[in-house]
């Protein structure tokens, strides 16, 4: 913080003291120093990502090549300026000079933008193809978003997440769950409580919405997508170290958006199972609220299967 500020005021009194010295030249000084202080100041900047916990940290290699490419833009076109301000500077002696096409500099420009744009996209679009690409043994967590809380069901013993329906959702059965699906009983629920997930695991997440635009955001993780309202979106991580991270949404949602945050802890084995025991499950709850006639349907058409 000290060497960023140090580096601001320095700055700002050469810049000063060339302006008083030199009037006329001012601007092209200033338009260097601009470029000079930008490029300093990413280099010490007191800001910067939090440590990765996913395996995800090439997401921070694609972001750091798009700051070189976009940063020796922003500094060849500002010295370009600084250098036109200079050379061509008001004189009563020089007269204009026309020069409509210049058929070489059109192409250099354009092969230049084409790579600047190709090495823009291609390392995000092999980055996306694998984020997308969710690899075999990779356990399901649904996260179910609304205004202004997160819910999330995990597979039961089975290991497979029972159908849900919009149609479904009422007060004694928030997620949805379809009777008709025997694989829904056993499946745990969470709602407005903390996330946990095991170490190591590869954890694909299916993100769907009932209401409104969310979006799921784990900082660390350098996850995040967004949830369209009938559509189920996903993507996968796994996460390479232990700890408590903040979810957040990060899709303007209402006028609770600032409180819709939540939290994820990423446990070792013993510590999982533990938590893991102590949720309730699709069967207990519909139990806990006299529908056993709905569980005992779902049960006797998993005994006709």
């Amino acid at each position: 913080m000290f060497i960023a500020l140090a580096l601001v005021i320095a700055i700002v009194v050469i810049g000063t003291i060339i302006g008083l010295a030199f009037p006329r030249r001012a601007v092209s000084v200033v338009l260097a120093l601009v470029i000079i202080g930008s490029v300093a100041f990413h280099f010490w900047t007191p800001w910067w990502w939090t440590e990765v916990a996913s395996n995800w940290g090439n997401i921070d290699d694609t972001i750091i090549l798009t700051f070189w490419v976009t940063g020796a833009v922003f500094c060849a076109v500002c010295l370009f300026m600084s250098y036109c301000v200079w050379r061509f500077r008001y004189s009563e002696n020089r007269k204009s000079d026309y020069q409509p096409e210049n058929s070489k500099l059109e192409w250099a420009l354009t092969i230049l933008t084409t790579l600047g744009v190709c090495a823009l996209l291609a390392p995000g679009l092999i980055v996306w193809n694998k984020y997308v690409t969710v690899p075999d043994g990779a356990s399901d967590i649904e996260v179910m978003a609304q205004q202004w809380y997160w819910n999330y069901r995990l597979p039961g013993e089975d290991g497979v997440l029972g159908l849900t329906d919009l149609r479904n959702i009422d007060d004694e059965n928030p997620f949805g769950i379809n009777f008709d699906d025997p694989n829904g009983l056993d499946d745990i629920l969470i709602q407005g409580d903390d996330l946990h997930i095991l170490m190591d695991q590869p954890v694909k997440i299916n993100l769907r919405s009932i209401d409104v635009l969310h979006d799921f955001y784990i900082p660390q993780f350098r996850a995040k997508m967004d949830m369209v309202p009938g559509v189920v979106t996903y993507y996968w991580f796994t996460p390479i170290r232990t700890g408590d991270f903040e979810i957040l949404c990060m899709e303007y949602c209402g006028t609770g958006h600032y409180a819709m945050r939540g939290r994820v802890l990423v446990d070792e084995q013993k510590d999982y199972e533990e938590w893991l025991s102590e949720q309730m499950t699709f069967e207990e709850m519909m139990a806990s609220i006299d529908k056993t006639d709905l569980i005992q349907l779902a049960l006797n058409k998993k005994g006709d299967n």
